[in-house]
């Protein structure tokens, strides 16, 4: 009975997240548009399916997933054993992102767009080592007590170095990926692992080195993409694309029929099971073999666990059928009627408020907020820091949604912006820069990824002169730069504002 009540208190919880998407599109929908989009009952489906499916997911998570993964962190820090960490750190974040909903929604996207050029299973597997072997260098880092500015300036000077050589089609595709990689699986356990190790080590801070891990993973894959694309675009062949961008742009995945009978829909919905399973094998695997094999401990309430391991299974396989159903053709449709109207303001209005709305409600800021007003002991307060950090998701997607109307080149946006963070780095107090880098990567929910995604597809689609894999992607990297943007000038404005009264950082 227990258990049932607090499924439905995450499903009220994962409908709460949800809601402010349905305000602002009922509102445009209603009070702009004047009309309703074609397939209204099959989207409204998907969104309740999406819900249903996030709930599942984290219901599977708190109950399978979370408890070994705090228990197997708190045995490494108490052995010591800086290889150990490092192995267990890898492993953690390898196989936390290679079952992140965001990233697969993103992959499948990417591959159908580019024609299959861009391989979505490698893209995830890419994404997955990058982060496994950034999160292993923060455990050093915290252990090490070494300043994370460093780090993030000597990472994004490389990032924008990247960029400069990159192949246009890969650059937006890239940032998204880096922007995706912190969400509902990742944050928690690679949040819990820094903090756990700064609280457990003698003269570590836990603001200034608990905090920066998820900084850290969103920077690396922006890298590693865009070497990748780099090699597919310079080196591989370009299949032929029109099938697959026509797939893409209804929602369905290339080569599936429109009207299948029951029993290929039957055979269907079991091979997207058996990918979930594939999906998230590899972090139940991590996790049992590091319980078993090295700490030697036999998990508690086995029964229970094995429950939310299914749970999070079917609860992944629920969200993507939804995204389908959905988000993703809400963000088309969105894009489509938005831009038959005679003003482009109501684009840059709907994507500020889109932007603005889903932020103010993600619940890994909520938790991060949370966290840092604890560890700031009263420097910092959490509702401030939510409502700066969505102004930047806001400001940051319009920003986007500009670039691609406009037709700039993503190039000199993203080069810019990071050029600009590159620069708040150095001038904003040092407690700051790992908590703003935090927040840059839990902006993006797992619920927001997949409309901006299908926003900036729609847009990109319906727009003359714009290509769909150059210019549809993107809106994620921007919605994760300015958030870091906004809190750094909040904390230089208020140690300006402070000094004349002696205060220091």
């Amino acid at each position: 009975m227990g258990q049932l009540s607090e499924f439905f208190r995450i499903l009220q919880h994962s409908f709460r997240n949800l809601l402010p998407i349905i305000v602002v599109v009922a509102f445009f929908q209603l009070a702009v548009m004047r009309q309703m989009p074609d397939g209204l009952l099959s989207m409204a489906f998907g969104l309740l399916v999406v819900v249903f499916g996030v709930a599942l997911f984290l219901q599977g998570l708190e109950l399978g997933i979370f408890p070994i993964g705090k228990n197997l962190s708190n045995e490494f820090a108490k052995k010591g054993s800086l290889p150990l960490l490092m192995i267990f750190g890898f492993a953690l974040g390898f196989s936390a992102v290679v079952a992140e909903p965001a990233l697969i929604a993103v992959a499948s996207q990417a591959e159908m767009i580019s024609g299959g050029r861009i391989d979505g299973f490698t893209l995830r597997i890419l994404v997955a080592l990058s982060v496994g072997l950034v999160v292993a260098l923060g455990v050093v880092r915290t252990i090490l007590g070494h300043s994370l500015h460093w780090y993030m300036i000597g990472g994004y000077v490389l990032v924008v170095t990247v960029t400069f050589f990159a192949p246009e089609e890969i650059v937006g595709l890239a940032y998204d990926s880096g922007g995706v990689t912190t969400n509902i699986v990742t944050v928690p356990l690679i949040a819990s692992l820094g903090i756990g190790l700064a609280m457990s080590i003698r003269g570590r801070n836990a603001l200034a080195h608990g905090f920066g891990l998820v900084a850290l993973a969103v920077m690396v894959p922006m890298i590693s993409v865009q070497l990748y694309g780099i090699v597919v675009y310079s080196f591989g062949s370009a299949p032929d694309a029109a099938p697959l961008v026509a797939a893409a742009a209804v929602g369905a995945p290339a080569g599936e029929a429109v009207s299948a009978g029951p029993l290929a829909f039957l055979l269907g919905m079991l091979g997207d099971l058996l990918r979930m399973f594939r999906d998230v094998a590899p972090i139940i695997g991590v996790i049992l073999f590091f319980q078993y094999m090295v700490i030697r401990k036999h998990i508690a309430h086995i029964h229970k666990v094995m429950g939310g391991f299914a749970l999070v299974i079917v609860g992944l396989y629920a969200f993507v059928v939804g995204l389908k159903l959905g988000l993703f053709p809400i963000g088309r449709s969105m894009a489509e009627q938005l831009i038959g109207l005679e003003s482009v303001l109501w684009i840059y209005l709907f994507a500020f408020s889109i932007g603005f709305a889903t932020t103010m409600a993600e619940p890994a800021l909520i938790a991060i907020g949370q966290k840092a007003e604890e560890a700031g002991k009263g420097r910092l307060d959490g509702n401030r820091i939510r409502m700066l950090v969505a102004i930047g998701v806001a400001l940051g997607i319009t920003i986007g949604v500009h670039r691609i109307i406009v037709g700039g080149s993503i190039h000199y946006y993203i080069m810019g912006g990071y050029a600009l963070v590159i620069l708040l780095t150095w001038l904003a107090p040092k407690y700051i820069v790992p908590l703003a880098f935090d927040l840059g990567g839990v902006t993006t929910s797992e619920v927001t990824v997949p409309l901006v995604t299908a926003l900036g597809i729609g847009l990109a689609t319906h727009i003359p002169g714009r290509s769909v894999l150059i210019d549809g992607f993107g809106l994620i990297a921007f919605a994760s730069i300015f958030p870091i943007v906004t809190v750094m000038l909040y904390a230089i404005f208020v140690e300006r504002a402070a000094q004349p009264q002696g205060e220091t950082s």
